[in-house]
């Protein structure tokens, strides 16, 4: 009886140990389960941006060059460029988290007139296609603001001259031509982020850009000289991140 005792419980003994490795031998071949960390969304480098912008140009130094009059000459004589403002497109792509490029598009149209000694000559409009190309640091380490610096080239066309062709003192110009021209540009600004998609911009943008212009006035004296333009690109708007 002692034997079969013995014998039995050894049997439950066997059985157990070998029920422990069949479960441990099978846990092993399980998988094992766990959570699948969020996929990284995919960055995209472009962002754009509408302002409303305010060009102000800086008319001080331009040449007036009156063939055969000398006292309509600078630098008695000089040009006044009027402001505008003007809604303007701006695109950039981030090559990395800090480095971009922004191409402006927007068009303007300025009224042209004389100083100094020909003040009150009205010598037309012209329009202006300026896209500028710069290339910008972004500042990453201010949390939703975003400052920036850049700097770039500017390609000016000049179209739609239009001569006044109205009378003051004796003089009226009847023909109008500005030459197309390249210019440095430099800027600053910020984006504040909203959201990761949505923000608010300000830009400041100095133009150099100084293009040939030539005149006729009362059909028969050659004007000639050199419009200092040089405009101060003011705006701000919003910006969308893709």
């Amino acid at each position: 009886m002692r034997r079969t005792i013995r014998n039995a419980a050894r049997l439950v003994v066997l059985a157990a140990a070998f029920g422990g490795a069949l479960a441990s031998a099978q846990a092993a071949d399980l998988p094992i389960y766990t959570k699948a960390p969020p996929a990284a969304e995919a960055w995209n480098p472009w962002m754009i941006r509408l302002r409303v912008l305010g060009v102000l140009p800086d008319g001080g130094g331009s040449s007036v060059n009156v063939a055969g009059v000398p006292a309509l000459s600078s630098p008695n004589s000089g040009l006044h460029i009027s402001n505008q403002v003007v809604p303007e497109l701006d695109i950039s792509y981030f090559f990395t988290q800090n480095i971009a490029a922004e191409l402006i598009l927007g068009v303007t149209r300025h009224h042209l007139t004389g100083s100094g000694t020909l003040q009150g000559l009205d010598i037309g409009k012209t329009t202006l296609l300026p896209p500028t190309l710069t290339l910008q640091y972004h500042f990453t380490n201010f949390g939703a603001f975003k400052p920036y610096i850049g700097a770039g080239v500017n390609y000016t066309v000049f179209f739609n001259n239009s001569a006044s062709n109205i009378p003051f003192a004796g003089l009226a110009v009847t023909n109008l031509h500005v030459s197309n021209q390249w210019g440095g540009a430099v800027q600053f600004g910020f984006d504040y982020m909203l959201n990761k998609h949505w923000g608010l911009n300000v830009d400041v943008k100095k133009l150099w850009l100084q293009p040939n212009y030539s005149a006729m006035v009362n059909g028969a004296i050659p004007v000639t000289g050199t419009a200092h333009i040089d405009p101060w690109l003011v705006g701000a708007g919003v910006t969308y991140k893709f």
